[in-house]
């Protein structure tokens, strides 16, 4: 990895983002893990990221990890905006979310994310789970805007 990954994760629940945050860092990852409580924060960050591109306060993310029930907007919402956005929409979005709903898996798939993923019910299973995400999207798939190999 040539740069340093940025991980967006927007999730309400405090313990659930240190749980993985936690995951990620026992995977091996080694970039800077970013959180939001809600969609709406997420889309103000995305908002200044879209304006700043790479570079201040506001980095573009390299994947996003959305939680699907929390407050003020929700993940359907968020994912939805963030979708329709012309220079946000390349941004890989994964739900990671409690519910098995298949209703829930299929309209978020309908509204543009690009996997959908259960949360593990074991610290051991979650790190698993980071290792995976951290292998396939921030080391073997090229995702837009790169130039060299990471």
């Amino acid at each position: 990895m040539n740069r340093e990954c940025i991980l967006m994760m927007a999730d309400d629940d405090p313990d659930d983002r240190e749980f993985v945050r936690e995951a990620f860092e026992e995977s091996g990852f080694r970039g800077e893990f970013r959180y939001v409580d809600d969609g709406a924060a997420l889309l103000d960050y995305l908002a200044l990221a879209r304006d700043s591109g790479r570079r201040g306060a506001h980095p573009i993310p390299d994947l996003i990890l959305l939680d699907l029930n929390m407050p003020r907007i929700d993940g359907h919402e968020a994912l939805k905006r963030i979708k329709s956005d012309e220079r946000l929409r390349r941004i890989p979005i994964v739900v990671l979310s409690t519910t098995e709903s298949q209703t829930d898996v299929e309209r978020t798939y309908d509204e543009g994310v690009n996997s959908f993923i259960t949360k593990p019910a074991s610290f051991a299973e979650l790190v698993e789970m980071a290792k995976r995400l951290k292998i396939y999207w921030l080391e073997l798939v090229k995702l837009p805007g790169e130039t060299a190999a990471r």
